[in-house]
């Protein structure tokens, strides 16, 4: 199996951690890097090569990382000489991808079975699969629900339960094939497009461990549960 992660962003959220360093490669816990992590659950999951969508600080990850031999991955590189959106870096590979691949972002923490999710995408005929979980939204605004001019609702804080990405798919290659290598091409227009021509995504729910760490205080809180999950996260890498 095959996965493609995204390591190309500037990790402008996570500043200043991310000032120096590439988002996938800043530390979690006492020794591991984000990235490290994801590697040795892709080769524990039986995984055998790997392609990294670089650009920022791409030759820090390319360094680090190397040919993937000490997790047992063949890795190789695709970088970026300008932003291409979440999906557009598949393009300019698209001709090494399998049939069906993950791909994911660099800099997500969870126990998701990476394996099973490419499975259940490749026995079905869905163009992709989302990786979906169950999150608490917090409003911090009283919200008003209003008719003809005049305040019919008020909610002071609402909590709303809604079912988001967790910045994992697996892609069926051909899904790519109507789309220009070379220009940018997110996630979300990839989405509106599939929904328009009437040929949706499907949905693998989870309910497991999902972290994604695109902000100072998600970091902190990755290295806050770190000891008490490490086991569950690197179970079998």
């Amino acid at each position: 199996m095959h996965a493609v992660i995204l390591a190309g962003g500037k990790g402008v959220r996570l500043r200043p951690y991310t000032t120096a360093l590439p988002k996938p490669l800043v530390p979690i816990g006492d020794q591991h890097a984000i990235l490290e992590i994801v590697l040795r659950q892709l080769a524990a999951a039986g995984f055998t090569s790997c392609t990294l969508a670089i650009g920022h600080l791409g030759q820090i990850i390319r360094a680090y990382v190397g040919s993937g031999a000490r997790w047992g991955l063949d890795i190789d590189y695709s970088t970026e000489e300008s932003p291409l959106g979440t999906i557009g870096p598949l393009l300019t590979i698209r001709e090494r991808l399998p049939e069906n691949f993950l791909v994911m972002n660099g800099d997500i923490l969870t126990d998701l079975d990476y394996a099973d999710l490419v499975r259940r995408h490749a026995a079905g005929t869905a163009p992709l699969t989302i990786a979906t979980y169950q999150r608490k939204v917090h409003i911090d605004f009283g919200v008003l629900t209003t008719e003809a001019g005049k305040v019919v609702g008020f909610r002071e804080k609402p909590s709303m339960d809604c079912r988001v990405s967790m910045g994992v798919y697996a892609v069926s290659r051909d899904t790519l094939n109507r789309y220009t290598p070379g220009l940018p091409l997110g996630f979300d227009e990839l989405i509106l497009d599939l929904l328009g021509v009437g040929n949706p995504p499907a949905a693998y729910e989870f309910d497991g461990y999902w972290l994604d760490i695109g902000r100072p205080d998600d970091y902190d809180r990755a290295n806050a549960e770190f000891t008490t999950h490490q086991s569950l996260l690197l179970r079998g890498a």
